[in-house]
């Protein structure tokens, strides 16, 4: 019995196309072309995984309470900062207030253009390079994160890498920043890094809003604006100027959020520049209250609920930031927010609210999937739920995606398994 024709052409077309398909695949494994083609072929994911869920938002959790959005009590501040009986942080000496130069500009460091997913690294050389250092953006990402597609950087991770790999400078950041502290820092001679929020193209992983780092070295208060070293140049480039208005609408979507290095002979220079914001409660205390104000200003804006719960989170006000987490969330929080910032998961692991922070992580994972602060919070509360080898996987995961996150690696340890 012989195969028709139409059989014998379909019959040579699919080896025809498993042939292509696995010398398609053998080239992919070539390290210039892989490097080419990989954040083609995740940008194209993307799309299509925003087609299969078009949400633009991030889901409520099934358990919010959301009937009021009043605006919560303030908290005063951490216990260890006050004494029995105070209500409100004691006020420590401010220096004397320096008026400010109109406009500075600080020397621009050597501009590089940022990889796929690197902003934080590239932002970071730029900065590092500003004082002296000769590394570039894959030396900090080899570190901090290995996998091209993990697309966040933590600034935590930014400050420690200072710390670990350029000990001859210090590091560190403070949330709750003003124009007028950047400024400050700026006219001190220290450039300073911001991280925001900005809209992707269409064409870019499907579009929307998204996080990015940048480098604040200069200012002009008759154009009110910044001059910043942008990373990444369909947003920006070298030089870009920046005003003030656009950089701080943005920039509350990260608690206002900013970092500085300096070296160890300018502490006392950098501790002035701070004033009270030197105490971490003391900052904290600071950014809550200007968020609870924005709240009260705009109770509808769920970037200022955020805020309002990502600094009850520091103050392990558990309860309180659930709830304020809970308003962002019903206002609307863009679906790739839990890829940058984590405290809704922290908030609701810590009221027992297991089930929303695995329905969050799995909102996050299914359009970021190598996220692996997503997948290490996920972990814990499969792992409280009691599904052990669910949570073991997770870890696991995370650990492919980031081998040197310490957090996963302490999970698996804790239930007494290895990488």
């Amino acid at each position: 019995m012989t195969s028709s024709p139409r059989f014998t052409r379909v019959l040579w077309f699919a080896v025809g196309a498993l042939a292509v398909a696995g010398l398609l695949l053998l080239a992919y494994q070539i390290p210039p072309v892989k490097f080419r083609l990989e954040w083609r072929l995740d940008s194209f994911s993307g799309i299509v995984r925003g087609w299969i869920r078009p949400d633009q938002t991030l889901p409520t959790p099934a358990s919010a309470s959301v009937s009021s959005f009043l605006p919560l009590v303030l908290p005063t501040s951490a216990a260890s900062s006050i004494a029995p009986g105070q209500t409100e942080i004691p006020p420590t000496p401010a220096p004397s207030p320096t008026a400010l130069p109109a406009s500075v500009s600080l020397p621009s460091p050597t501009w590089e253009k940022q990889d796929w997913n690197n902003c934080g690294p590239a932002t970071l050389a730029l900065s590092l390079r500003f004082h002296g250092w000769e590394g570039d953006q894959f030396v900090i990402s080899d570190l901090l994160k290995p996998e091209r597609g993990d697309k966040n950087v933590n600034i935590e991770e930014l400050v420690f890498y200072v710390r670990t790999q350029a000990g001859w400078l210090n590091a560190d950041f403070r949330v709750g920043g003003t124009i007028e502290r950047l400024k400050s820092f700026i006219a001190a001679g220290f450039p300073v890094i911001v991280e925001k929020g900005f809209v992707l193209g269409e064409g870019d992983g499907g579009g929307g809003w998204a996080g990015h780092y940048l480098l604040l070295t200069g200012y002009d208060d008759a154009q009110q604006t910044f001059v910043s070293q942008d990373t990444n140049p369909g947003t920006g480039g070298p030089d870009r100027l920046i005003s003030y208005e656009e950089l701080d609408e943005g920039w509350r979507e990260f608690n206002r959020v900013y970092m500085y290095l300096y070296l160890p002979r300018d502490e006392s220079r950098i501790q002035s520049i701070l004033g009270q914001d030197v105490d971490l409660d003391h900052n904290r205390a600071a950014a809550l209250e200007a968020a609870q104000a924005e709240i009260e200003s705009d109770p509808q804006s769920p970037y200022s609920w955020f805020n309002l719960g990502t600094n009850l989170v520091y103050f392990e006000r558990y309860g309180e930031a659930s709830q304020a987490f809970d308003n962002a969330l019903a206002l609307g929080l863009p679906w790739r927010f839990t890829r940058y910032q984590f405290g809704p998961y922290i908030a609701y692991f810590n009221q027992g609210r297991f089930q929303d922070v695995v329905d969050l992580a799995e909102a996050t994972l299914f359009r970021t999937y190598k996220a692996e602060e997503s997948l290490l919070w996920r972990g814990w509360a499969k792992f409280r739920l009691g599904d052990l080898n669910s949570a073991i996987v997770d870890w696991r995961e995370a650990l492919q995606y980031n081998p040197n996150y310490q957090d996963a690696q302490y999970a698996l340890e804790y239930v007494g398994s290895t990488p």
